[in-house]
């Protein structure tokens, strides 16, 4: 059932039959060897048979086949040894710390209300032509099948989890002496079913039971998108192994593994959810304003971490827990990421992933970009969505939430806040303005499921829409539009009322997965009946989640809007720019030279925003906006625009400039060259193309897809 899909127009398919059988935890033993850029290793499961399968009836007969019939074929692998760690090759267990810097903080609780075994299944849309719905398929094995893309699978067994020692307390009988396999899966069963007090307990037996002995290869095969296992006699989810390990190789070019060099020269590559240690129900955790935190980067960055970053942190967690309440991850590690990452961050549970671009200019765009990453905590990882096409329930949130965090971090007076909050609100408006012209209609609905959104297969494989496309992964429609509607609905209701709600929301959704229609439903639900204003569920779905383009209510409000101070300033600037660009080289006397007020980065960018819009700009004008505002020296999402009108005008003296951002700050140079290109200018040509053979080797590989069509 080896699926060939088109990248530019296919899903991206998610396989595993999470309806039939869930993993409850697992535990990964890796070695990275950074010569031969591989990763492998073992990870053992831990399984317990799903809820929709156990009501399921005997009787069904779905089998494993692809859209042409035919039947998915299995293979015994050969033998295989323990991968043998060389010299060359750096234990997991070693770690990465080229240059830690630990941050005070309060106390760390992680001991006693560490968040493991928190269970997000993945959910989504079934296709009949990825689908491989496999249950208790009555004379046949059954068939596990688990999300696998780009990993060599060398062997898969039955773990014995019975040899553990002080095992046989999860087992009725007082002592082991015939094992079988009914036996070892009710020892699995009393394990993962451990009381959320007996954590600790539990932690140490799933990590006996990762060392325990094979006790018999399984059957397997892999096609593109997944692996399937079965065992010879296991009829249904309950009969299959509860416990086994998967040997496994990543491959150098693997699309879930990017090498690269960093700087230093080496490779870095009363709660409704599931039963575990939450820190919601902590008391000492509720008050924790501040979670301990480290910084890790390169040496070379350790200056501008210690000026910057550092300082940040704490304000911005303590802004965090001002707006939300208790955090849900127990300490919070920072790592610095090399220049071809391709965004600016990413938050995973207790680390955040940051571009170093954040670390240039001023603190402005390293607050922002941090408060981003860190409302992730509460909406993309504590809190998830159901169905992986509805990403504006992350994105949209951390991006409202990272104006507000920031504001609080930066303990801007109320009015204060307001303008900087309209005044991002300009750029974002400019920014979805753009996008809306110039992406595809289909890529910029938020719920392109619409009344099927949530649904899966009987098997609980699923697709997600468009997640083969590599122009998705720089589209921003859902970070802007999901936005735009939460910066709607708190306008609506009032800011007390929405946060208020926006507390009682996480606490009672914390550690589930949710739809749009759980916080819609929940939120016109708790708020009186006078601040709802015609709201409604349908209504949300029609104007803002369902449909492509601006939403209507965005764009009434946008033209009935008037312009912020802080806007009206940079308009004002503006003209004065106009003004210097027309005169001629020789000045008269009476001519007065212009004053330039000082400016906020965000003012900068909608002044450069501005003036990209003018048709020409000479190079003396050019010359002296950037001495006026030190251009090269400011953040990424200035600098960015700078190189735009280097590029617009051709601004040869400052294509320094350009060459420098596309090398050093990739995460934001894709649209450059595209800019490059289109001038049709020979040296801009030349400097894309230069510019690329030296980064490509390490670019990520959507990103290179996307510059070698603009370029060649």
């Amino acid at each position: 059932m080896d699926i060939k899909l088109d990248p530019s127009q296919d899903d991206l398919p998610l396989m595993a039959n999470t309806s039939h059988i869930l993993v409850k935890h697992y535990v990964l033993d890796l070695d990275v060897d950074f010569e031969s850029q591989i990763i492998e290793g073992t990870i053992v499961l831990f399984f317990e048979p799903g809820d929709r399968f156990e009501k399921q009836s005997g009787s069904t007969k779905d089998t494993c086949r692809s859209e042409s019939n035919e039947a998915c074929s299995f293979r015994m692998p050969a033998p295989c040894q323990s991968p043998v760690t060389d010299t060359r090759t750096f234990s997991s267990k070693t770690g990465y710390n080229d240059f830690a810097i630990c941050g005070k903080g309060e106390k760390d609780t992680s001991g006693k209300d560490g968040n493991h075994d928190n269970p997000e299944q993945a959910s989504g849309i079934s296709s009949s032509k990825y689908r491989c719905d496999t249950g208790n398929h009555g004379s046949e094995d059954f068939l596990l099948v688990l999300d696998c893309c780009d990993l060599s699978v060398l062997k898969v067994e039955e773990v014995d989890v019975a040899a553990v020692p002080g095992i046989d307390k999860f087992t009725r009988s007082p002592k082991l002496t015939v094992v079988s396999e009914e036996l070892r899966n009710q020892i699995v069963h009393e394990l993962v079913t451990l009381p959320a007090g007996r954590w600790r307990e539990q932690l140490d037996y799933y990590a006996g039971c990762s060392q325990a002995p094979g006790c018999g290869e399984l059957l397997f095969d892999t096609d593109t998108w997944s692996l399937q296992i079965r065992k010879t006699g296991a009829q249904t989810a309950t009969d299959f192994p509860h416990a086994i390990r998967i040997w496994y190789s990543t491959k150098p070019q693997g699309r879930s593994v990017t090498w690269t060099s960093d700087q230093s020269g080496r490779y870095v590559g009363v709660c409704g959810h599931t039963e575990y240690p939450c820190r919601f129900q902590n008391p000492s955790a509720t008050t924790q304003e501040i979670v301990p935190h480290r910084v890790f980067a390169p040496v070379c960055l350790q200056g501008a971490c210690q000026e910057t970053l550092l300082q940040l942190v704490p304000p911005c967690l303590s802004a965090a827990y001002s707006i939300l309440g208790t955090h849900p991850f127990s300490r919070l590690d920072i790592l610095i990421v090399p220049a071809n990452f391709p965004s600016l961050g990413m938050a995973s549970p207790h680390i955040i992933f940051l571009s170093q671009s954040v670390l240039t200019g001023a603190s402005h765009l390293c607050g922002t970009r941090l408060c981003h990453e860190i409302a992730h905590a509460w909406f993309g990882l504590a809190i998830g969505a159901r169905d992986w096409t509805e990403e504006w329930l992350s994105e949209g949130f951390a991006t409202h939430l990272e104006d507000v965090f920031w504001a609080e971090a930066q303990q801007l007076a109320p009015h204060e806040a307001q303008e900087q909050q309209e005044l991002k609100a300009c750029l974002r408006w400019c920014c979805l303005q753009d996008e809306v012209r110039n992406s595809p209609e289909e890529m910029q609905v938020l719920r392109p499921n619409k009344e099927k959104t949530g649904h899966v297969s009987d098997s609980g494989s699923s697709v997600i829409k468009h997640g083969l496309n590599p122009e998705k992964v720089f589209m921003q429609v859902h970070y802007l539009k999901g936005y735009f509607l939460l910066r709607f609905l708190a306008q609506r209701l009032g800011d007390d009322t929405y946060f208020a709600f926006l507390r009682k929301f996480v606490h009672t959704f914390h550690g589930q997965l949710i739809l749009s229609q759980d916080f819609l439903q929940m939120l016109l639900e708790n708020i009186p009946e006078e601040k709802r204003l015609e709201l409604s569920v349908e209504n949300i779905f029609r104007d803002w989640l369902e449909s492509s383009g601006i939403p209507q209510p965005l764009q009434r409000e946008r033209q009935a809007g008037a312009e912020c101070g802080l806007a009206r300033q940079v308009s004002a600037e503006v003209e004065k720019w106009i003004r210097v660009n027309r005169r001629p080289r020789k000045r008269t006397r009476r001519e007065a030279e212009e004053v330039f007020e000082k400016l906020l980065p965000d003012q900068l960018v909608l002044l450069l925003e501005h003036l990209l819009e003018q048709k020409t700009l000479n190079p003396r004008t050019l010359q002296s906006l950037e001495r006026t505002y030190h251009l090269p020296q400011q953040d990424a999402e200035v600098r960015h625009r700078w190189c735009e009108l280097i590029v617009k005008h051709r601004y040869t003296r400052a294509y320094k400039d350009v060459e420098r951002f596309l090398q050093e700050d990739q995460a934001m140079g894709v649209y450059l060259y595209g800019e490059l290109m289109l001038s049709e200018d020979p040296r801009q040509q030349q400097v894309a193309r230069q510019c690329f053979e030296l980064t490509k080797e390490q670019m990520e590989r959507s990103s290179a897809e996307v510059v070698a069509e603009m370029l060649f």
